[in-house]
């Protein structure tokens, strides 16, 4: 069975491109830590979905996920990791930000438009791992996360098909999944509304299962909510 489902893993690469590689100052430890780590397996869903989207980008130089206009340090070209770490030794130009943007981010976002044309896609997931506990720059410094966070920012998608994707996580994960928090949804779902239904999905780096257990698991999860819609 081909899941009627776009999946986008915008945070799972780690290469540092070749604009940037000579001042970037983190360690592969740096850049992994503000990665999606795990994401690449976890959500290795492609050959059951119509579509999927990821990049080999790293988010700690360009975040698909932010505002093309967001300018904080762990905004859309950042100048700190979400763990206050600096990336680079020196600031970048406005130049070099704009041809980071233009290789990188808006051909990504393109993408995910012309996919949601395809008659066969119904929904589109947004697939993330997050910290156990959130790093200085999150929305929730310090605290444990729960471990599964659906988010639709209160408009990306109709709230029944959000309660019946958070009851379908519910069985298979056989715990209580947290809705808008501590994420309440990024720039992807919210751009990309207007063209599909999405919803995003963050999974706890916590070690409660392994990731070839959380990956089988949001399978079929993801399998029985297609069904039940």
């Amino acid at each position: 069975m081909t899941l009627p489902i776009l999946i986008s893993v915008p945070h799972a690469g780690l290469s540092i491109p070749c604009e940037v590689q000579d001042i970037c100052i983190l360690t592969l430890e740096q850049i992994c830590a503000d990665s999606d780590e795990g994401a690449a397996e976890i959500y290795d869903l492609q050959s059951q979905v119509a579509a999927y989207l990821t990049s080999d980008v790293a988010r700690a130089i360009v975040d698909l996920n932010r505002l093309v206009s967001d300018r904080r340090p762990d905004g859309v070209v950042k100048t700190h990791t979400c763990w206050s770490d600096p990336v680079y030794r020196s600031p970048l130009s406005e130049l070099l930000i704009q041809s980071l943007l233009n290789k990188y981010y808006h051909p990504y976002h393109r993408q995910l438009t012309k996919i949601a044309k395809q008659s066969q896609i119904k929904i589109g997931l947004d697939c993330h791992t997050m910290a156990a506990v959130g790093p200085p720059l999150g929305p929730d410094p310090g605290e444990e996360r729960p471990w599964v966070c659906l988010s639709n920012n209160d408009r990306t998608c109709p709230r029944f098909l959000l309660d019946n994707l958070a009851e379908c996580f519910e069985r298979t994960f056989k715990n209580q999944i947290s809705i808008n928090r501590p994420f309440r949804g990024g720039c992807i779902i919210s751009s990309h509304a207007d063209e599909l239904p999405w919803i995003q999905i963050e999974i706890s780096r916590a070690a409660f299962y392994s990731n070839a257990e959380k990956g089988s698991r949001i399978l079929e999860a993801v399998t029985a909510f297609c069904k039940s819609i």
